[in-house]
């Protein structure tokens, strides 16, 4: 999975929050978290899956979407619920 972040904090909140999500609601750890926002990347290794979290310039950088051109792509939105 690869998302972006316009900002340092908000780089630091999404992977926060994805971390946070994952082991209260699925009771799911990353086996590695490399990166910190500084670097406008963090990787959450979950083995299944890997969650690439950059900040939209270093996206486009390292353009990782191009190493995986015949991946299947999706748009993800989610609706934001009461907490």
């Amino acid at each position: 999975m690869i998302c972006s972040a316009t900002s340092e904090p908000q780089l630091k909140a999404i992977a926060n929050e994805i971390e946070t999500r994952l082991k209260e609601d699925h009771a799911i750890r990353p086996s590695t978290i490399d990166g910190f926002p500084g670097s406008q990347w963090i990787v959450l290794d979950y083995l299944q899956v890997v969650v690439h979290v950059f900040h939209r310039d270093k996206r486009s950088f390292y353009s990782l979407e191009d190493l995986w051109g015949d991946a299947l792509r999706l748009d993800w939105e989610v609706a934001v619920t009461g907490r």
